[in-house]
């Protein structure tokens, strides 16, 4: 069937639309108030363009920080994926965080620093059933110190996997962060993926493992939230 004329001129349009969504990520509902806010800076300064510039900049600056780009979680079973996008600092051993109440034997962690640059949505590093979400408040450490870990304000959700094994991903504020945000409850279900909370302006997220578990990730890598996948469960 011949084509309309009209049709041609509205699938331009359509492909033009399809590509923008494709090429500039979501923003995280958080982050609507401090683009409005910058927004808001540049309408009241349009006759200062000094003003008018610095409420541009910093609307356009929390639109990147605040981004949320779709990701596609890996299929394979027992796999662990980063909860968030970033650079692996640390592959150590320790105990997990205390307010869990699982014990003090050295279990294997994984630490991610997430710069100013990086996206700051976490995602959930596993599927399953959330077993426990706990907060602590504690210091503003800068967060690619070691002492960060235990330190610094938190906020721990621990997953356990339909097989029963435990996974616990770790929100940890930074010298700049100072708002967590976790929309996680216990008795939630949870897919691998999921986006479940952000923290605001650099942060580090860090994941205990089952003992056993295959490390696949070395310190000096950078991972995607979502995708790349750091271990095998036992």
């Amino acid at each position: 069937m011949a084509r309309r004329p009209d049709d041609t001129m509205r699938s331009g349009p359509q492909r033009l639309l399809a590509l923008v969504r494709s090429s500039v990520p979501p923003i995280h509902p958080a982050g609507w108030p401090f683009i409005a806010a910058g927004l808001a800076v540049a309408g009241a300064g349009h006759r200062h363009r000094w003003l008018r510039r610095t409420g541009l900049a910093a609307a356009a600056a929390n639109a990147g920080f605040f981004r949320h780009p779709p990701r596609t979680p890996p299929t394979r079973p027992g796999v662990v994926v980063s909860p968030a996008d970033g650079l692996i600092c640390l592959v150590e051993t320790a105990p997990l965080p205390p307010e869990l109440g699982l014990g003090t034997d050295p279990v294997p962690r994984i630490s991610i620093f997430l710069s100013l640059l990086d996206a700051h949505v976490q995602r959930c590093p596993v599927g399953g059933q959330v077993a426990a979400v706990e907060y602590r408040t504690g210091s503003f450490h800068s967060a690619d110190l070691a002492a960060a870990s235990e330190d610094n304000e938190r906020n721990c959700v621990l997953i356990r996997t339909p097989e029963g094994r435990d996974v616990a991903v770790v929100q940890i504020a930074g010298l700049i962060a100072r708002r967590i945000i976790c929309d996680l409850q216990v008795g939630d279900t949870v897919q691998i993926g999921d986006t479940y909370g952000l923290i605001r302006f650099g942060s580090r997220l860090d994941t205990y493992l089952p003992p056993g578990s295959e490390i696949l990730v070395e310190p000096g890598q950078r991972a995607l939230a979502g995708e790349t996948i750091l271990a095998r469960l036992p």
